[in-house]
């Protein structure tokens, strides 16, 4: 089978198609055609050689697929061959084939093409993740949302109206901003020409739970915003690993916690409660169309470097998309 190969440390354009042997699959495991699978910064930084996969799962790059079964292994009984799938895979996503555990696929909606489904699994998982089981955000209460326009931002965006709360997001156009608005945000603030803490403040708005993306000099401005007893939630150091001195003060003041998390090192067992959760309160959603995948672009797998340079610079509203 055809594969994205990479080399370790080099840049986008260091990526190439290559072959190798289709994996083979277990008893609990099924074995995917893959049609389209979705571009994360988890991939460019596993790339780079920041961010190497678990112990023991496949080196090649990709975290979401979406295809069609071609394989079972013998004791699984959700999902037959034939069916159109899409899952959350810990490697190996950037290839022809890729296996996955049976109790980590979900059923493509018939309203959904391969593309649209490449788009949902790690978005909206980690977007639940935070919001539902880390930040147990509830009817009424208030979520500020970092990088808006980002895959998890909108994703994030779509739970939280769901949820019923209201929301702030922080973008760096009005373009982008007006994508968060058309989704269900109802403040903006435009960080390039706002600070976003002066800005809420202003608003009177205060956030019971806070995704933030970017660390450094947000985590004090978020704190500023933060709802007494409510949770920043930190998913990425996009500003980078050290940043401002942490005010103390405000974090007692508020009884505020700040919790990091990160999927892909999960335990099997874990994200198949977290696949589980979701699908009970939200998989169908997306039949309703209360709920879609917002795709940026969907690139031929020849152009992925194309997609790694846009993801490195941030320039995409919502997701990337390759397909074979």
């Amino acid at each position: 089978m055809s594969f994205v190969d990479f080399e370790k440390g080099g840049s986008a354009e260091s990526l190439t198609i290559n072959s190798t042997s289709i994996p083979s699959i277990d008893a609990n495991e099924v074995l995917v055609k893959v049609n389209a699978f979705g571009v994360n910064r988890a991939d460019t930084l596993q790339r780079q050689g920041k961010y190497p996969p678990p112990k023991g799962e496949s080196e090649i790059l990709g975290l979401e697929i979406a295809g069609v079964v071609v394989a079972v292994g013998s004791g699984v009984t959700n999902v037959k061959e034939g069916e159109r799938v899409f899952g959350l895979v810990a490697g190996g996503g950037y290839a022809q084939y890729a296996k996955i555990l049976s109790d980590h696929v979900f059923k493509t909606p018939d309203s959904l093409s391969c593309e649209q489904a490449a788009g949902i699994a790690e978005v909206f998982l980690t977007a639940y993740q935070s919001l539902c089981e880390i930040g147990q955000l509830q009817h009424g209460q208030s979520t500020l949302i970092h990088a808006g326009a980002s895959g998890v931002g909108l994703a994030a965006i779509q739970l939280a109206d769901l949820i019923g709360t209201k929301i702030a997001v922080t973008a760096s156009s009005s373009k982008k901003l007006q994508v968060c608005a058309d989704l269900g945000a109802d403040t903006l603030v435009n960080y390039k020409q706002q600070d976003f803490a002066e800005a809420l403040s202003s608003e009177r708005f205060k956030a019971d739970v806070v995704i933030d993306f970017i660390g450094a000099e947000y985590t004090n401005r978020s704190l500023k915003v933060l709802n007494m007893d409510g949770c920043i939630i930190q998913l990425a150091l996009l500003n980078g690993r050290f940043g401002d001195k942490l005010d103390m003060a405000l974090l007692l003041g508020k009884r505020a916690r700040i919790q990091g998390s990160t999927l892909r090192n999960r335990s099997d067992e874990y994200k198949t409660n977290l696949i589980n959760g979701f699908c009970q309160r939200f998989l169908s959603e997306f039949e309703t169309g209360k709920l879609k995948p917002i795709i940026d672009t969907v690139y031929s797998v020849e152009e992925i470097a194309k997609a790694h340079a846009r993801m490195e610079v941030n320039d995409t509203i919502g997701k990337l998309i390759c397909k074979w």
